[in-house]
């Protein structure tokens, strides 16, 4: 296992979870961990929201990490993984901290608990209880828009001075609260971008890196943005983000992650386009949108 306080930067891919007939479609995601470990991508989110992990039942979800480590462990190139938790219940996420203590990750993403609203001092209580029980670093999770609960700065740097917790997936959607969480964190805390759209942006005001589910398309594009940014070439990672900006937009038209799901089948990269309900696979209007823009980028790379 790699050390995810020193991994946690540049660009994360939250993977989609391929099915076919509503199971875990082993050869579409072994297929899947090779294309996209080859990729300068530098590391894997697995289980989390694009991988629709609350639909995966608890053996499912075993199955997806042990797959993708041992096909990353065939191939030249791993990278870390993260495992997505989520959850109302302090007592239960311990629990499943426990019982994926062995697993081959690297570290854990775990979102903050939705419906149930807890105050601050709740939140607190709560990531510090799993912090000090987990076996492996953790990075928080804060998206307000699915939760609804905002994790705040005043919480977020207190949280950052806890030994176990490295880094934030931030989704908080609020330029003003990033930038001044940027300015004030703790060096060795890593902040990343959640929100697609607002990538470039974000990297711009000193964000640590992006976890993109629009980073399955056009992987390198994505990638170039941070490496342009990091050497001080700003007109070329702006160039670069020109490229892939409208795919922001357009992979997110209807609920993620069908969009992506449908370029990926009709790229050859999942044998089926398949969601697990509530989720369904896009409309036909989208369908044919995406088509043509998946002709039209095939043109241009040719």
């Amino acid at each position: 296992m790699t050390d995810l306080r020193s991994h946690l930067h540049g660009l994360w891919l939250p993977l989609v979870t391929p099915f076919r007939d509503d199971r875990l479609d082993e050869t579409s995601l072994r297929r899947l961990t090779r294309h996209y470990a080859a990729q300068a991508i530098d590391g894997f989110i697995l289980g989390a929201t694009s991988g629709e992990g609350m639909t995966l039942r608890d053996a499912e979800l075993e199955r997806l990490v042990a797959t993708v480590r041992d096909e990353m462990a065939a191939g030249p190139r791993t990278v870390p993984i993260c495992l997505g938790l989520s959850g109302a219940d302090t007592s239960r996420l311990k629990d499943r901290l426990d019982e994926t203590a062995d697993w081959p990750i690297d570290g854990y993403l775990i979102a903050s608990p939705y419906y149930v609203r807890p105050s601050q001092r709740g939140m607190l209580a709560h990531f510090e209880a799993l912090a000090d029980h987990a076996a492996w670093p953790l990075a928080l999770y804060n998206i307000p828009y699915r939760t609804s609960v905002n994790i705040t700065n005043q919480t977020l740097l207190r949280l950052a001075e806890h030994p176990n917790i490295v880094g934030l997936k931030d989704c908080g959607a609020s330029r003003e609260q990033s930038i001044a969480l940027l300015r004030d964190r703790p060096k060795r805390f890593r902040v990343l971008t959640g929100e697609d759209a607002n990538y470039h942006e974000a990297l711009a005001d000193g964000a640590d890196g992006g976890i993109l589910l629009s980073a399955h398309i056009e992987t390198a594009t994505f990638a170039a943005v941070y490496a342009e940014l990091k050497r001080g070439n700003a007109g070329a990672a702006l160039a670069r983000w020109q490229e892939v900006k409208e795919l922001t937009r357009l992979l997110f038209t209807e609920p993620s992650p069908a969009p992506a799901k449908y370029w990926l089948w009709r790229s050859g990269l999942i044998d089926s386009p398949e969601v697990r309900l509530p989720m369904v696979e896009v409309s036909s209007e989208l369908a044919a949108t995406l088509d043509r823009e998946i002709e039209q980028r095939a043109k241009v790379a040719a």
